[in-house]
């Protein structure tokens, strides 16, 4: 038998349970109760649904056109999360043009929130790309200006084929891999050895030339991607639809290198140099469009922040390869 004690401020509680819990006048346990857990709840009164909506506490019983507390009127919309306090204040608790001013809010905190990531993601791309541009000029001062290191490149050829090699398996991993590339600090472990690889495999090359001839091109250089930044930040077509075309005229470059190796030639020579350059070009103002997003079809992640500065050096270091090439045949 279950017997009933009266505990102030909850009704009428069980002292234990019994066959007939939460009934006691009925031989059957409830199954769709659930379970004792400390105090139980107070028998259900008669007519009350325990789920939704709470019953009716009034004096009358409630009409056919009855809306429970909490409840809002049929065809108005609830306050939405996060909206501005002075929203509900202008257009009231459930006022017609609130959700209206809600979404306008949430979606300019978007666009502005989307914009600090991205002047953030340009920032950092640049500022690595700065120290790796550091580090080649470096290495091309060293070995065009310093005889002594000069000299040992040039009897150690080994040194090149070798910086040669781990440029571009470092190059597949970062581009393969995308832990590689995103994960710190090993993305900038192998960006700098990737750096320094290249900046060796350049500064072997600039070696070959005369120190006046290396100036120039490293001049020429950066005004042509000054200008080509500038552009492509300012202007209004976009270069991005264009990744097709530029695959294409890279294969197209690659077979005319091929080419130029078995037909010996300053034309050729000239000829090749000058539409590497140009393909590499707008190879720059593309890459730089994919950083900067926006209102281009196609942009970079901002956690891709070592695969885009990868991307502007290459462009960059193409660049004053190609020019440097023009450079040296021109001057025999």
């Amino acid at each position: 038998m279950t017997t009933w004690q009266n505990t102030p401020g909850s009704g009428y509680y069980p002292q234990q349970q019994g066959p007939g819990y939460p009934y006691p006048n009925s031989n059957q346990q409830n199954p769709g109760y659930p379970p004792n857990q400390g105090y139980p709840p107070p028998p259900p009164q008669e007519g009350y649904n325990p789920g939704y909506p709470p019953p009716y506490t009034g004096g009358n019983p409630p009409g056919p056109g009855f809306i429970p507390p909490g409840v809002p009127p049929y065809g108005q919309v609830p306050p939405m999360a996060g909206a501005p306090i002075g929203a509900a204040q202008q257009s009231g608790m459930y006022g017609s043009n609130y959700g209206e001013d809600a979404l306008e809010g949430e979606v300019k905190g978007f666009e502005f929130s989307d914009k600090t990531i991205r002047n953030g993601f340009i920032r950092k791309v640049y500022s690595i790309l700065m120290c790796q541009l550091l580090i080649t000029v470096s290495l091309i001062a060293t070995f065009v200006y310093h005889r002594p290191t000069q000299k040992w490149v040039h009897s150690h050829q080994e040194v090149f084929w070798i910086s040669l090699v781990m440029t571009l398996v470092l190059l597949i991993c970062m581009a393969c891999c995308t832990s590689v590339r995103r994960k710190p600090p090993m993305n900038f472990i192998f960006l700098f050895l990737f750096t320094l690889a290249e900046g060796i495999v350049l500064a072997t090359a600039a070696s070959m030339y005369e120190a006046d001839g290396v100036l120039l091109a490293v001049g020429i250089t950066a005004a042509v991607c000054l200008g080509l930044t500038i552009f492509a930040f300012q202007t209004k077509w976009d270069f991005t639809v264009l990744h097709g075309a530029l695959f294409v005229a890279v294969i197209i470059l690659l077979m005319f290198g091929i080419l130029t190796i078995f037909i010996h030639g300053k034309i050729m020579t000239l000829v090749y140099a000058s539409l590497g350059a140009l393909i590499f070009s707008i190879y720059l103002v593309y890459d730089t469009q994919m950083m900067l997003g926006g209102k281009h079809k196609y942009s970079i992640s901002p956690e891709e922040y070592i695969f885009a500065a990868l991307n502007l050096y290459l462009d960059i270091v193409n660049i004053f390869l190609y020019i440097l090439t023009i450079i040296g045949v021109t001057r025999n």
